[in-house]
């Protein structure tokens, strides 16, 4: 193999480096400095070559497979992790070069080798770090909206800004399905990132055993393949990751920070999260809420009543979205098809919830 090989020479290089820096001195406490075909750069050079490569045949597979591990891994990585990192790196090599270059005046030896090798090794890392868990940020500071161009009405512009915000889909809202609906009517602009964690965790749903989860991830990705391939909106796969995050909802939070994005669910505790942290958020079941028939106190209607009420005497019946009717004295009409008065209306964090009571018993009454 071609890169066994480099190590191999590379070995024998350093090897022979090493002999003529320190073999002098090993003849030297064994009292063979006099012995003029030993003492010369080039014999030093072999022996040195020939004594590491020996000392250290054992490691060259290890190296190798360590390098075949770390050529995956930056293969698999995203162009952005790789590039940023590396400029980071470059960055780490540039600052640590400046600051040995001092150095090299004392004449310490310990000030000319030693701490020369640590600066660099360690600016390099901490250079590398920085540039690979910043880069989300790097990314949206060098994407910031250009603001100069021709004047526009105000709202002309924030609409435009709304429509350019990049909306995150959360596993729940895929897992849900309706937004492929909103995405095929028009309602829902824009670019749709999926974040390539959201596809892990869907992933890690359809593979699970229990049969309930597993058929909630499956709809999940039938629902991603009907966006990306039947609908006409733009629909892109961040491929970054938090790794320093572990729970999904932060890192949703935390993307749509840093990309002034707008995160789309039906998650009440991730709506709540976001509206804490100040990130802009669309809730599906809000939508939904919003779009139904507006039914006011004083109006008809005729409805089934399916079942008891939790109340005494109470049935309930349900509209065709499924908005429950609590209907009083209802519990006689169980299975019957009635006509009632709305007498009130209740909108909770759940949904809407109807009163009302039988229309023939109002009519009793007068």
């Amino acid at each position: 193999m071609l890169i066994k090989r480099i190590i191999q020479l590379l070995f024998l290089s350093v090897g022979g480096m090493l002999g003529i820096l320190f073999i002098p001195e090993l003849l030297e406490l064994l009292n063979m400095q006099d012995i003029p075909f030993i003492n010369t750069p080039y014999t030093l050079a072999v022996l040195g070559a020939i004594i590491f490569f020996v000392a250290t045949f054992w490691l060259v597979d290890y190296v190798v497979n360590w390098i075949k591990v770390l050529e995956e891994a930056v293969v698999k990585a995203p162009v952005t992790d790789v590039l940023f990192g590396s400029l980071g790196l470059i960055f780490g090599l540039i600052v640590a070069f400046l600051i040995v270059i001092p150095l090299k005046d004392i004449q310490y030896q310990v000030f000319n080798t030693i701490i020369p090798i640590f600066l660099t090794l360690l600016l390099g890392y901490l250079g590398f770090q920085v540039g690979f868990k910043k880069r989300d940020e790097l990314v949206n500071l060098f994407t910031v909206p250009n603001k100069i161009g021709k004047k526009k009405g105000i709202a002309e512009e924030e609409n435009e800004i709304e429509d350019k915000k990049l909306k995150i889909l959360d596993t729940s809202v895929i897992i849900d399905g309706r937004i492929a609906d909103i995405c095929q009517t028009g309602f829902l602009e824009g670019t749709i990132v999926i974040p390539q964690f959201v596809l892990e965790e869907l992933q890690h749903i359809a593979d699970s055993s229990d049969v309930l989860k597993r058929n909630r991830g499956r709809r999940g990705l039938d629902i991603l393949n009907r966006i990306q391939k039947e609908l006409s909106i733009n629909v892109e796969i961040y491929e970054g990751d938090f790794e320093e995050i572990q729970e999904v909802d932060s890192k949703l939070v935390k993307l749509a920070k840093l990309t002034s994005g707008v995160v789309v669910t039906n998650d009440f505790n991730l709506n709540k999260v976001c509206e804490l942290q100040k990130v802009h958020v669309l809730n599906i079941n809000d939508l939904a809420n919003a779009v139904k028939p507006v039914v006011l106190p004083g109006e008809e209607m005729k409805v089934q009543v399916i079942k008891d009420g939790k109340e005494h005497n109470q049935g309930v019946a349900y509209l065709d979205d499924g908005t429950m009717i609590v209907v009083e004295d209802g519990r006689n009409y169980i299975g019957k098809h009635i006509e009632v008065l709305v007498t009130s209306v209740l909108q909770t964090s759940a949904g809407r919830m109807i009163f009302a009571k039988p229309k023939l018993l109002e009519k009793a009454a007068l």
